[in-house]
């Protein structure tokens, strides 16, 4: 086992200003509001379909908190989750999963997973924990597994070994496919729903020959996924009248879509999704609707030229309940259910990319009332972040940096 325990406590990342919120407020006061946080000029002159739905103002913390770095030893992390004693189980992208300590210990490499195409934005992606893992002891996970015709989004199963030193059994239980050739947007996100069913997010793998797909009801490109524990389709998923449409398809319209979380009052499933240049999505899924992509989009090529018919609204495609122009690059989020920072409950977290900070989003009623941008002095591609048992934020960085973030 290697420690590299650094719990360096940051000056640049702590925060000590006074609170003025309280349990029973929060849902009024989440901080101090300040101007939007975004003040670099949009790539297009596209303009939202509703008040608040880009550039909302901005919002400070008040309750004093701080980031400390648990750990510098992990290599390209990409997802991360809690396990039932407080320990963090992370996967690294290069086909590797860890355990990692609150103290800053860091497991050796967890044997038995099947191998991945670890080139491009391939590799070891998002995992989750079955919901009856401390008698089970399951975890699913997403990966890119190279197959005929090319590589494809894949998801997996297996049981940690009661030493911890193996996945025994792992099963590959669903392929999204076609398989393509290229090593872009598998998306890779995964959790469990209320129903205890597996939900998943998968990418429409960049190039112009699959981006279609994402519209196309009998492909897995550019969708979101619902399915059981053995990967078959979920009871309860919508029905579309199309012939062929797949049974496992949930939502459609997706291009790159890194972030999935659970509303912890409602139990709905919130997504982020990375846009072209300009057009980083927030969305809210609604059961068998259609986020529109690659039909219309607030972003463009990144040569410049417009996407399609260059058009932001229609008939029946949704709207995003909040986009970013230009881009942050949102990947994995959470809810905050905790009670150490107040105005943080019920509030989503992400980690952005090209943004290199953490985006914290109040939200009421479904729309984003405030945007705050925490640990932006780290300097930072922040992949993943999660709630631990603790109630705390824990969060990962391309750089290889496990972050707590936590009251003062």
């Amino acid at each position: 086992m290697r420690n590299t325990n650094h719990i360096a406590i940051l000056s640049s990342a702590l925060f000590t200003l006074f609170s003025c919120s309280s349990d029973k407020d929060v849902n009024t006061n989440p901080g101090t509001v300040t101007n939007p946080v975004e003040g670099n000029a949009a790539n297009t002159t596209y303009k939202p379909a509703f008040a608040g739905q880009t550039r909302i103002d901005g919002l400070k913390t008040n309750t004093s908190f701080q980031a400390a770095v648990i750990t510098s030893g992990l290599t390209s992390p990409w997802g991360v989750k809690s396990l039932p004693d407080g320990r963090l189980l992370i996967t690294e992208k290069a086909g590797i999963m860890r355990i990692v300590t609150t103290a800053g210990a860091v497991s050796s490499p967890i044997t038995g997973i099947p191998a991945v195409n670890a080139a491009g934005q391939g590799g070891l992606l998002g995992l989750c924990l079955d919901p009856e893992y401390a008698t089970n002891r399951m975890i699913y996970w997403v990966f890119s597994e190279a197959a005929g015709g090319g590589n494809n989004t894949a998801v997996a199963k297996g049981r940690l070994s009661t030493d911890e030193k193996t996945i025994e059994g792992a099963t590959v239980i669903y392929r999204a496919n076609p398989a393509n050739a290229s090593t872009l947007h598998y998306g890779g996100r995964i959790l469990f729903d209320k129903t205890g069913t597996l939900v998943v997010s998968t990418g429409e793998r960049s190039v112009l020959e699959t981006r279609p797909l994402a519209q196309s009801l009998t492909a897995g490109l550019g969708k979101v996924v619902r399915i059981t524990k053995d990967g078959q389709p979920a009871s309860g998923n919508p029905t579309f009248s199309q012939a062929g449409a797949l049974p496992e398809l949930y939502t459609y319209g997706h291009r790159n879509p890194q972030g999935l979380a659970s509303h912890p009052v409602t139990g709905e499933i919130w997504l982020a999704e990375h846009g072209p240049r300009g057009g980083d999505e927030i969305n809210r899924l609604k059961p068998g609707f259609n986020y529109g992509w690659p039909v219309i989009t607030y972003g463009i090529e990144y040569s410049g030229e417009k996407i399609g018919a260059g058009i932001q609204q229609q008939d029946g495609m949704e709207q995003p309940v909040y986009y970013w122009d230009p881009v942050v690059s949102p990947s994995g989020m959470t809810f905050y259910t905790g009670n150490r920072v107040p105005e943080w409950q019920n509030n989503l977290f992400i980690g952005a990319l090209s943004g290199m900070h953490i985006v914290r989003l109040a939200i009421e009623n479904n729309r984003v009332v405030g945007e705050e941008r925490l640990l932006a002095q780290e300097n930072q591609r922040f992949r993943d972040i999660t709630q631990g048992n603790d109630g705390a934020l824990y969060a990962i960085t391309d750089g290889g940096k496990l972050y707590k973030i936590d009251k003062e």
